[in-house]
């Protein structure tokens, strides 16, 4: 054997794993413009509007929120559920792959254990970036308004964004986890329904009975409304004060689930086969 054969049979292909990321992330995102998921993306928000807008506007503006409008008021739930629907979305996706049996296929092959994971959470942030866009849009037709600096406005993007990822890491979690997509898809539609009907994102804790206002206030969808209110502002002073001390619960829970969905995800790729 040469020198040169030698130095070829001990030397091993070095995988490049933005290359792999690469691959893997476009097998997600091509695909979803041609099944319809990025149309999906696009009338969630479209849907989560009307639903909430058209059958509380006259309600809401008599009892008051102590908002300029409902609109303004209301618009962080939709991002909200905007954000969520994208996460029931990424859940199914990694269920279908886990199903499939795509996570044992990759973990024989020299692929980075958190590769498949971040290529399917970059799939879910393209629409979850998708479904924002259209929320904004449907916020605009409304009445919604950004009120405050450019700073704030780019930070209310970013916690928006932030947020979606922290659901659709857990969602990817929880399907991966999961061995029936369809059933997946439909548990996690209700917690997302529940949280947005019981929170501060429809209405103010004070309008709740009493015995369920600590839920309501607390609860993190409250939390971030509150957070993306804040941020969005208003014509009066009831949006409040961007300040740490309003910020730092909604930051906590973001990145409390966040951090949890990160740590369970690379738990489940280290024990791929």
């Amino acid at each position: 054997m040469t020198a040169a054969a030698t130095w070829l049979s001990q030397t091993r292909a070095t995988p490049l794993r933005p290359q792999q990321w690469w691959v893997l992330t476009t097998r997600l995102i091509a695909p979803s413009m041609r099944t319809g998921e990025v149309l999906t993306s696009v009338l969630a928000p479209v849907t989560f509007t009307a639903s909430f807008f058209i059958p509380l506007k006259t309600i809401m503006t008599v009892i008051g929120t102590g908002f300029s409008s409902y609109a303004q008021y209301m618009m962080p739930l939709v991002i909200l559920q905007a954000a969520a629907f994208t996460a029931v979305s990424a859940a199914f996706r990694a269920a279908t792959d886990s199903v499939a049996g795509l996570n044992r296929r990759f973990g024989s092959m020299p692929i980075g254990p958190l590769v498949p994971v971040t290529a399917r959470l970059a799939g879910s942030v393209f629409r979850l970036i998708i479904a924002l866009i259209s929320g904004l849009i449907c916020g605009y037709v409304i009445g919604f308004r950004f009120y405050l600096s450019p700073a704030h406005t780019v930070g209310f993007v970013l916690f928006s964004v932030l947020v979606g990822i922290a659901l659709i890491w857990g969602g990817d979690v929880i399907g991966t986890l999961s061995h029936n997509p369809e059933a997946t898809a439909q548990a996690l539609v209700l917690p997302p329904l529940i949280l947005g009907m019981l929170s501060t994102g429809i209405a103010p804790a004070d309008q709740f009975p009493e015995w369920v206002q600590p839920f309501v206030r607390n609860q993190p969808v409250s939390q971030w409304a509150i957070a993306l209110r804040a941020l969005a502002g208003d014509k009066g002073p009831n949006a409040g004060e961007v300040t740490w001390s309003l910020m730092g619960p909604p930051l906590v829970w973001a990145l409390g689930y966040l951090a949890t969905s990160v740590l369970l995800s690379m738990r489940l790729s280290s024990r791929r086969a």
